[in-house]
């Protein structure tokens, strides 16, 4: 995946855990109507991977 749609779900991650759901949900969107088909497996196998990220457990 390209780093600008790993930055922007890092991004979305980090607000999600500071309770600003409509700003994490606006740059999560945004990264994914960017991302290409082929990006699309690698990000749902990134957000399984990194769900303590937006839940802020580990």
């Amino acid at each position: 995946m390209r780093p600008v749609i790993r930055l922007a779900l890092e991004r979305s991650a980090r607000l999600t855990r500071q309770n600003r759901l409509d700003e994490a949900m606006a740059v999560a969107e945004g990264a994914f109507q960017r991302a290409t088909a082929d990006e699309h497996p690698e990000i749902e196998q990134w957000l399984i991977d990194h769900t303590s990220d937006f839940t802020g457990e580990d």
